[in-house]
């Protein structure tokens, strides 16, 4: 019976032992559980690109030959071409929507045609016409980013100049405008950009011709071709 007991006992404290052991045991592995656990990482913030852009375009200004002096029958008018600098600013609403904003000065003479082509040169205008456009832009073709848009113009006349008539005063005017183009994106900011815009503008005007005050009507309506430098802040 003594020994039947210490038997019992020396199996107790093995249990005993064999209790305190395990826990011990086990956490070394739940270390590495632990160590092994995938740290979070916030992505880097995604800085988004301004709205703003600007172009400086060297344009070519090319007038539609066409109008008359009232009252003169056959009467019709030529308009010189010209080629001049021009900037302008674009706003984005959103990756899709802009409005653009051209500015720049084009100098023309305006030349007699048909019944009074002996006139020669009438006289010549410089003018001021900022153009707002609202534009729809393209974003599926990688670099290369097409747009079309349409929008007003309102076209100032300064620094007249009579030539072959005593006098010339073509009035300011509002028209409309329509354009397509592309910007074809070199990195972040900078591109090349094409642009093609058509106004319709078509101003009334004062002449005196030998001391005789006549009206007329000058259709000018312009092509505007572009080819400039594209900056995206």
């Amino acid at each position: 019976m003594p020994m039947h007991r210490s038997a019992i006992n020396q199996l107790s404290a093995l249990a005993a032992l064999f209790a305190l052991a395990a826990p011990l045991a086990s956490a070394p592995a739940m270390a590495a559980d632990v160590a092994a656990a995938p740290v979070y990482k916030a992505p880097p913030p995604v800085e988004e690109q301004s709205p703003w852009q600007i172009r400086v375009r060297l344009l070519g200004v090319i007038p539609d030959d066409g109008g008359k002096v009232h009252g003169v029958q056959g009467s019709d008018l030529d308009y010189s071409s010209s080629v001049v600098p021009e900037l302008d600013i674009t706003y984005y609403f959103t990756k899709n929507w802009a409005a653009e904003l051209i500015l720049g000065v084009t100098p023309h003479d305006i030349d007699g045609a048909g019944t009074i082509s002996n006139l020669g040169k009438i006289g010549e205008v410089w003018l001021l016409p900022p153009t707002l456009t609202l534009q729809y832009h393209f974003t599926d073709f990688g670099a290369f980013k097409p747009y079309i848009g349409a929008g007003i113009n309102y076209t100032f006349f300064f620094d007249q100049k009579a030539a072959a008539a005593d006098a010339l005063d073509v009035k300011d005017t509002f028209g409309w405008a329509l354009q397509v183009g592309f910007d074809y994106m070199l990195d972040e900011h900078w591109g090349i950009n094409v642009d093609l815009k058509k106004l319709f503008l078509q101003p009334d005007f004062d002449v005196t011709v030998a001391g005789q005050k006549l009206t007329g009507k000058a259709d000018l309506d312009p092509w505007i071709v572009g080819l400039g430098v594209t900056y995206r802040f």
